[in-house]
């Protein structure tokens, strides 16, 4: 069994002394967007907090209206918002918890039509231009930030943090790139630090010393005209002598052209930039991103890089990261596998954030029952991700559960995906329900296809369809010919494939595929290997932290990809991971062929046409990834049987291989039965 002493010992900052040195990061979850806001927030928070982490930093609420998110977004500005946030920090005081106000200005980043800059110029992620702040605006600002800090305290909280990392506003007067002013707030390193120093300052003598204040910096942008390494570490002196307690370190701007918290991106990547701040100042640093085991949480501890480490989304997948931890479970633990799926696609898509290994994340008020009323015994055909869902959660609700797995482990398509390079995580995801399974009792029975008699005969009180997919053969002419073979197949069953290959399909699954046939997973994964193929300076002395990118060596097939649709692939993909896997795909000169008619397939290849134009694709192996099909044939003798019988994930629905859907479903009907 794993210690981790490190991770479990006290910490003192400021006039706060913490059980622990595990912190909830801040993020933006919308959840104020939906009905009983302040109710589902608190509902958020108390779990966590009864879940045993030392504290957790809020979403961040604007002080101006300008400095939104988006029209809606959070603001705190007022007294009479003071009880609606008393709800919340009372509520996660009952439960043990500390909880701190994040104060965010979003600067150019708001997406509202009266968003500020410290110059103009429009980001690249956002529609609305911005205005420059006049130099009476930029005390206003700071004044207002002081104003909210005070309203903090007096709602309950116990301290603020300062967002001044990611792009926002206070890192858009930091940076060369995005400040050209002239007055004190401009001009060099000194005028582009003081905006940060001022706030700081106020907020400090707002507050007195006994509250709280942390100070999130840039520890390295990661865009053109960013800060040097060498600014950052004399920033984060100058925000320890204007008050700060606790500096906690953010990486990259959002409009940053390199991945910073994907799976993609190596655990702990980013140590070294943090370590700079570290070695600059006194008091407490705290580490973020791509830190989602207490084996890497504790050993960037252990190693003196930084004194607490922010974990965000790990405390959405698994709320009570921090009590395992403690009692010594850590192999229980449901961790993040930095899909980002459920969590910042669904933000950047105008949706509410959850968690795609824990639906329950932000549906907290949704999932109030626990313990069934009366003990149920339900069948479950199909291990893969619907079905170890519904099990699980069937089981710890006290209910009996029989699980039928036709093969000989658990996992269905997840076994496939973790094979993906960028999705090794999904390991950890099976490994929970592999260890969770077991500890809940259920039944399982590997190795066993099911049959409908069988399992009309055990008696069930309902039996659970989670048989999931197979794969869909296209009508092509040709289709049978042996150098034709499934996804499944090849991520499978380490099907041979040539050196020419000719992917059909140009969704999720086809471009998965491609990674794969494109491998280097574990280079890919070595901290080094990324910097240098994303052009990251390992040592932040260069503007930004930016270096000449090496791609890797020359692919090791040649790729063709082709869809039906016109335009161009990979629609489906991910709105935050999607473009890596683009880029990936682009370097490897992976040819992409869009409106496409199919037409044959022989020896000489594949026989397509687009726009009119015959073509052969000279394949040595034609793989298809164009769709699926429900896998649901004991349904219909179920039924006819009388056995109360539901169909979940991919038995149900077949469009899309989505885990976020299937465990979602699975999840709410477990918890409704």
């Amino acid at each position: 069994m794993h210690t981790y002493p490190s991770l479990l010992s006290e910490l003192r900052i400021g006039a706060l002394t913490l059980p622990n040195r595990m912190v909830m990061g801040a993020m933006h979850t919308r959840l104020e967007t939906l009905d009983q806001p302040q109710e589902r927030l608190a509902a958020f928070y108390v779990a966590r907090a009864r879940g045993e982490v030392g504290l957790i930093l809020s979403g961040g609420y604007s002080p101006v209206p300008e400095g939104v998110m988006e029209s809606g977004g959070p603001l705190f500005n007022s007294a009479e918002q003071i009880r609606d946030h008393r709800l919340i920090t009372s509520e996660v005081r009952r439960a043990g918890g500390r909880i701190v106000l994040q104060i965010l200005h979003a600067g150019r980043y708001a997406k509202v039509p009266e968003c500020v800059a410290p110059s103009e110029g429009k980001a690249r992620i956002n529609s609305y231009s911005p205005r420059a702040l006049t130099t009476d605006e930029v005390w206003n600002t700071i004044e207002r930030f002081a104003h909210t800090a005070a309203l903090a305290q007096e709602a309950g909280y116990c301290g603020i943090e300062v967002m001044g990392s990611e792009g926002y506003l206070i890192n858009e007067f930091t940076t060369p790139a995005t400040n050209q002013r002239t007055d004190e707030f401009g001009r060099d390193f000194a005028g582009r630090a003081r905006l940060p120093l001022e706030i700081v300052k106020a907020i400090r003598r707002k507050v007195g010393p006994e509250f709280l204040i942390i100070y999130r910096i840039s520890a390295v942008d990661l865009v053109d005209g960013g800060m040097i390494g060498d600014e950052v570490a004399a920033l984060a002196c100058l925000v320890e002598e204007a008050g700060a307690d606790v500096i906690n370190t953010g990486i990259g701007w959002h409009e940053a052209a390199i991945p910073t918290i994907a799976a993609a991106v190596p655990r702990a990547a980013w140590v070294q930039a943090v370590r700079n701040v570290k070695q600059a100042v006194s008091i407490p640093v705290m580490a973020s991103n791509r830190i989602n085991t207490p084996e890497i949480a504790e050993e960037i501890l252990a190693s003196g890089v930084a004194d607490l480490v922010s974990m965000a989304r790990p405390l959405l997948a698994d709320p009570l990261f921090a009590h395992k931890v403690r009692l010594g479970k850590a192999e229980t633990i449901n961790t993040c596998i930095a899909c980002n799926q459920a969590c910042l696609d669904q933000i950047f898509t105008n949706r509410t954030a959850t968690c795609l290994v824990n639906p329950q994340a932000g549906r907290e008020i949704e999932f109030s029952a626990w313990s069934a009323a009366n003990v149920k015994h339900f069948g479950v055909v199909g291990g893969g991700a619907a079905g170890m869902a519904f099990a699980l959660h069937a089981a710890q609700r006290g209910h009996r559960v029989t699980l039928y797995e036709a093969a000989p482990e658990i996992g269905g398509q997840l076994n496939l995906a973790r094979r993906v390079p960028g999705k090794s995580e999904f390991s950890e995801l099976l490994r929970y329900f592999s260890v969770s399974l077991r500890g809940a009792g259920v039944d399982l029975r590997l190795g066993h296809r099911a049959a409908a008699q069988e399992l009309a005969d055990e008696g069930f009180d309902a039996v659970i369809i989670a048989s999931g997919v197979t794969p869909r053969r296209p009508d092509i002419q040709g289709i049978e010919h042996p150098k034709v073979v499934s996804y499944q197949h090849v991520l499978g069953a380490n099907a041979s494939v040539g050196q020419r290959v000719a992917i059909i399909g140009g969704g999720g699954i086809g471009f998965d595929v491609a990674a794969y046939l494109l491998g280097d997973d574990e280079a890919s994964l070595d901290v080094n290997t990324f910097f240098e193929r994303w052009g990251i300076d390992a040592t932040f002395t260069s503007p930004g932290g930016l270096a000449a990118a090496r791609p890797s060596n020359a692919a090791p097939r040649e790729i063709h990809m082709f869809q039906r649709k016109p335009g161009s692939f990979g629609g489906t993909l991910g709105k935050s991971t999607g473009w890596i896997l683009k880029a990936k795909l682009r370097n490897a000169q992976v040819r992409m062929n869009a409106g496409v008619s199919y037409h044959a397939i022989d020896d000489q290849g594949l026989h397509y046409s687009v726009d009119g134009m015959a073509q052969v694709c000279p394949a040595d192996t034609i793989i298809v990834c164009a769709g699926q099909d429900s896998q649901r044939e004991l349904y219909e003798g179920l039924q006819s049987a009388g056995v109360t019988t539901y169909l979940i994930g991919g038995a149900d629905t077949a469009h899309e291989l989505d885990a976020m859907r299937a465990i979602d479903q699975a999840t709410r009907l477990a918890m409704s039965l």
